[in-house]
């Protein structure tokens, strides 16, 4: 008995028909094969049509395409299937599988192999540069940044810049700080293959884009998962320590000239807008210039058509003593109309416009760098002060996140601790001095004469308030007024101390934007001359200046200008000010006085505040600061 099996060259439904009598011949195995097989029937069809196909590519083909017939016994198709259905069971027992059977998990295997990708050594994509590009992009993109970190710590110094040079960093950018992980491994493989020269890597953007991180409240694990990418990055680039620094402290420098923008005295002393002072000294000065050239006026019909012959040396040593007397009082009138010390205070409100004009610029320009760093921002909607705050904080935590050069970096002090004024010098008020040995000792005292001002002079002042009767009860104003008193005496001394710099400069017409080293020897020496009369250098203007600005703004309050009690913590306030900034290692406040969460670092409770919440209410007392480190913690209610 014979099968016959039609094989029609290129005719699909021959193939139809020849796939039908496979499935109806192994029918007959599933009705003599035991349960647990009957999964294997699937696979047995696969291999027998395999098989089958086989012979069919083998027949020879007329030229002419004609149809060819062949004959198979039955014994030998018997045979064939019988052969794979037991090959197929000695496999599923542990055996060696047959040739047909082998070749389909071969092919299995291989589509297994390239589904999974390359195996988790990376060893055979370690010279092509575009394949562990490839790599690294499918990694990142199903968010296994740890498996292509491995991946980059075996590259080679050539692939490695091949690959750094065609990355898009920018994604990777976007991802942080999932991505830091794999961001860390290039600048650590680039640290240790020291490749020469350097690759053109933008390491400052990935430092911008951790700042901005930091800038806007973050989850708690940020810091943890960014710790290793910063020191990497700065152990690569070790010159962003120096680019972070200069940064932050313009955002500091902004955020103190946005406080220069207040009133400022006229010439009787009181408080009035800036604007309003250069109106009445111009107006005074044109009164005076007009008296001046009609007194110059009437002089010049004695002297319009004199002889120039007369004004010969020979003949003013012939003027007698009636000429001189003369010519004595006209020019005393002169100098008299001219040289009145009212009329002196217009070269200070002039300087004082061409400040707020600098810090105005300064502010726009640091507003503009954060507009380029964070295109979210809404710098159009936000404060100024506060977005440029949050960013300098963002780099504070930065640069403690990279640590110093020499060392681990700092911890902030708390209340009641010495204040060691070492350490790299970060504040905005350094002025490029350093701490000695003797630092620490002066330091040490400076906290503890702020401290009793806090403890002391404060309460007192805040005694004497309870006892006038218009303010009694407004507890909250009463904090407010000495808390403003602490923060404008602070304010108007570093102003005091920058315009004597600049005031010493102007003297010796030395130009003041000059950045020569004498010009920064001829300022180290006045800084040292002010810190060495500190104690006995006049400070009544700003004294009056700080509490005229404080009755103008409680002008309701009358009683407050009849208060002695509060006149001495004014002039406490503003001498202990003074001798703090002119320090070698200056101290300043802390003015993110933003009311959020608390802080331990640089935030103590108030005794009767709220210990269930962390939220802060109100400032009662600023946080002192030194070299970036906080001195003294500040008050505050919650």
């Amino acid at each position: 008995m014979f099968i016959q099996i039609t094989y029609v060259a290129f005719k699909p439904l021959a193939l139809f028909t020849l796939a039908i009598e496979f499935f109806l011949i192994h029918l007959l195995f599933v009705l003599i094969t035991p349960q647990p097989h009957l999964h294997l029937h699937l696979h047995l069809i696969c291999i027998s049509l395999t098989s089958h196909l086989h012979l069919y590519k083998a027949i020879p083909l007329t030229h002419n395409r004609v149809p060819r017939v062949i004959r198979i016994s039955n014994a030998s198709s018997k045979q064939i299937l019988l052969k794979n259905h037991q090959d197929a069971i000695l496999q599923l027992q542990g055996h060696s599988p047959s040739p047909p059977l082998s070749f389909c998990a071969a092919s299995m295997a291989d589509s297994r192999e390239r589904i999974r990708g390359p195996s988790r050594d990376g060893r055979e994509f370690l010279t092509s540069p575009r394949q562990v590009l490839r790599r690294l992009m499918l990694l990142s993109e199903g968010r296994q940044y740890r498996e292509a970190a491995g991946v980059v710590g075996r590259l080679g110094p050539s692939v490695l810049r091949s690959v750094i040079a065609e990355l898009p960093l920018d994604l990777l950018l976007e991802h942080l700080p999932h991505s830091a992980y794999l961001l860390e491994s290039f600048f650590t493989r680039l640290t240790t293959l020291n490749t020469t020269p350097k690759p053109d890597v933008p390491s400052e953007t990935v430092a911008w884009q951790l700042v901005r991180l930091f800038a806007n409240p973050h989850e708690s694990g940020l810091r943890q998962r960014c710790t290793r990418l910063l020191q990497a990055l700065a152990q690569y680039e070790p010159g962003l320590r120096q680019t972070l620094r200069e940064r932050r402290r313009s955002f500091d420098n902004a955020v103190q000239g946005l406080g220069v923008h207040g009133l400022t005295t006229d010439a009787s002393g009181q408080l009035i807008s800036l604007h309003v002072a250069l109106k009445t000294e111009l107006q005074r000065h044109v009164d005076t210039y007009k008296m001046a050239i009609h007194k110059l006026e009437e002089l010049s019909m004695v002297t319009v058509n004199q002889d120039p012959a007369h004004s010969s040396h020979q003949r003013l040593l012939a003027i007698n003593y009636g000429d001189i007397q003369q010519r004595l009082i006209d020019n005393k009138t002169l100098l008299t109309m001219l040289d009145k010390p009212a009329l002196k205070q217009l070269q200070t409100l002039v300087e004082n416009l061409s400040t707020r004009v600098e810090n105005d610029k300064e502010v726009l320009t640091c507003v503009g760098q954060v507009r380029r760093l964070d295109s979210q921002a809404l710098v159009e909607k936000r404060p100024a002060a506060g977005l440029l705050m949050n960013f300098s904080r963002g780099c504070e935590v930065v640069l403690n996140m990279m640590g110093p050069e020499g060392g681990p970096p700092g911890s902030s002090h708390s209340i009641g601790k010495n204040t060691s004024p070492g350490g790299a010098s970060t504040s905005s008020c350094s002025d490029g001095y350093h701490s000695d040995d003797s630092g620490s000792d002066d330091g040490s005292e400076m906290v503890s004469l702020y401290r009793n001002l806090y403890v002391e002079n404060r309460a007192d002042a805040l005694e004497a308030l309870d006892s006038l009767p218009q303010i009694k009860h407004a507890h909250s104003l009463k904090g407010k007024i000495l808390f403003s008193m602490i923060v404008l005496s602070f304010r108007l001394c570093h102003g005091m101390r920058e315009r004597k710099v600049l005031e010493v400069r102007r003297v010796l017409n030395c130009p003041l934007d000059s950045s020569s080293e004498t010009t920064l020897s001829l300022d180290r020496s006045v800084r040292q001359h002010l810190f060495e009369t500190a104690e006995s250098f006049p400070l009544g203007e700003i004294e009056r200046s700080v509490f005229n600005q404080v009755l103008s703004t409680l002008h309701e309050y009358p009683c407050l200008e009849s208060c002695p009690p509060l006149t001495h913590y004014v002039s406490a306030c503003v001498r202990l000010a003074w001798r703090m900034i002119n320090q070698k290692a200056p101290y300043y406040l802390d003015m993110d006085f933003n009311l959020g969460f608390l802080r331990p670092e640089k935030h103590e409770r108030h005794p009767q505040a709220d210990r269930r919440s962390d939220l802060i209410k109100a400032f009662l007392w600023p946080a002192l600061m030194q070299n970036n480190q906080c001195a003294f913690k500040a008050v505050v209610a919650t």
